[in-house]
C-alpha cells in the first residue's frame, strides 16, 4: 500500500505542478501564450479562463474535498491534455511531447486514487 500512495503522490503532485505551472506561464507571459493558441487555431479569450481552470483544478486534485469536482478536474485536466496532443499534432509543430506527459501524469493519478482511496475506504468501512 506504502508504494501505492507514493505512486499516487508523486504523480499528482508533478500533474499539478504541471498545470500551475502552465497556467503561469500563462498569466506571467500572455504574449507568449497568446501566440501559441494563435499558431494551434485556438481563440486567445481562452487563455484565462484556461489558466484559472487548471489552478482550481489542482487544488481540487491536491485537496480531495470534494469527489465531484476531484473527478471533473481529472476530466478537465485529460481533455486539455488529449486537445493539446490532437493541436499540436496537426499543426506539426513537434511540441507534443508535454502533452503526452500531461495524458501518461493524469491517467496514473486517476487509477491511483482509486487504488490506493477506494482500498482505504473499504479497509475503514470493514
Amino acid at each position: 500500500m506504502k508504494v501505492k500512495r507514493l505512486i499516487f503522490w508523486i504523480s499528482t503532485t508533478l500533474l499539478a505542478l504541471m498545470f500551475c505551472a502552465g497556467a503561469l506561464m500563462y498569466f506571467l507571459n500572455y504574449e507568449r501564450a497568446a501566440g501559441f493558441f494563435v499558431s494551434l487555431g485556438f481563440p486567445t479569450w481562452l487563455i484565462y479562463p484556461l489558466a484559472i481552470a487548471k489552478i482550481l483544478g489542482a487544488v481540487a486534485v491536491l485537496t480531495r474535498a470534494s469527489s465531484f469536482l476531484k473527478e471533473l478536474a481529472y476530466a478537465g485536466f485529460f481533455y486539455d491534455a488529449l486537445l493539446a496532443l490532437v493541436a499540436h499534432w496537426m499543426v506539426r509543430d513537434g511540441e507534443y511531447l508535454p502533452a503526452i506527459l500531461a495524458l501518461l501524469l493524469t491517467t496514473v493519478s486517476w487509477v491511483y486514487d482509486r487504488k490506493v482511496f477506494g482500498a482505504y475506504r473499504q479497509e475503514a468501512a470493514g
